[in-house]
């Protein structure tokens, strides 16, 4: 076994957000102690170039979902992301995407097949709104080869119990298809975000592949007892356990034992490239927890792997 992670990268005063000009070597440093053949990162953010610049300029004025400064580290062209994802050694990653109203949903899912069919390593995301049509257009990203889908409850402010929906549900629960889920309350609540909605949904829908996005930020103990009780209910690391998180958001440490309870269901997710620090440093956050190597062996890469049958190299 290799010894533990102690520092992956340097934790400066005063993080800009400027693109780090070589941040490489020490994300790829972490993977290969542990022995990965790299990292799979369930949570990273990919849409068309219009939908993301109106996303960065709700960023930089800092909105009412933001509610502080939070500087883009990755304002790079998508090119380059890519080639930014692929140099950290990204086995596999995301294009979450997500639309806050009607008629939205089905032109980003046209996107994000294209995005996949062109970007290796990518796998095929799409998502969904409650509107009448929804059951049809999902209907047609599942036939096409989606793996995952993005349900954001935050922004698109609604509810997962909206009739509208209860066939999407039972359309993705019967096909076993993670659908990560911002429902948390962090960085601002929503109308329909905490534990409550989505503990409903369960009870309804309890075959459920949900991944928790954020660890269920800030509402950490009552989604990871969630979990506990429903055996398909997945987490993402996604900001948790970073500074920038830990300083309005901290994770509650009597729960880090469960933790290690839910190991085999906790994945790795970093919000690339919408995030105020450095992609090594939300890995150094996981390694600071001090939960062992097989922990994050499982979190940074296995656990995806099984989940989305990913066969090791």
């Amino acid at each position: 076994m290799t010894e533990p992670i102690r520092r992956v990268v340097p934790l400066p005063d005063g993080q800009t957000g400027d693109t780090p000009a070589d941040d490489v070597t020490p994300v790829t440093g972490f993977w290969r102690a542990l022995g990965l053949p790299g990292l799979i990162d369930v949570h990273t953010h990919f849409m068309p170039e219009r939908v993301l610049a109106k996303v960065w300029a709700y960023f930089d004025a800092a909105g009412p979902l933001v509610g502080r400064e939070w500087p883009i580290t990755y304002r790079l062209a998508e090119e380059d992301r890519v080639e930014r994802l692929r140099a950290y050694g990204l086995r596999a990653f995301t294009s979450m995407l997500y639309p806050h109203k009607p008629d939205m949903a089905a032109w980003l899912n046209s996107w994000a097949a294209d995005f996949a069919a062109r970007t290796p390593g990518c796998l095929h995301t799409a998502t969904f709104f409650p509107e009448p049509d929804a059951t049809q257009y999902v209907t047609r990203a599942v036939e096409s080869g989606a793996r995952v889908f993005k349900a954001h409850l935050q922004v698109g402010a609604y509810d997962p119990n909206d009739p509208l929906l209860d066939d999407v549900w039972g359309l993705l629960e019967d096909a076993g298809i993670p659908v990560v889920t911002h429902c948390g309350s962090g960085p601002a609540p929503g109308p329909h975000t905490g534990p409550g909605p989505i503990a409903a949904l369960l009870t309804r829908h309890p075959r459920l592949r949900l991944v928790i996005a954020h660890m269920g930020t800030p509402e950490y103990a009552e989604f990871l007892a969630l979990a506990v009780r429903h055996p398909r209910v997945h987490l993402d690391t996604t900001m948790a356990f970073t500074r920038f998180t830990e300083e309005t958001a901290p994770f509650p440490r009597e729960a880090v034992p469960l933790l290690l309870d839910l190991q085999d269901r906790i994945l790795l997710g970093t919000d690339f490239p919408n995030i105020p620090y450095p992609y090594g440093e939300a890995l150094q956050a996981l390694a600071d927890l001090e939960l062992g190597d097989d922990w994050l062996r499982d979190v940074c890469h296995d656990n995806a792997a099984r989940l989305f049958t990913i066969e090791r190299p």
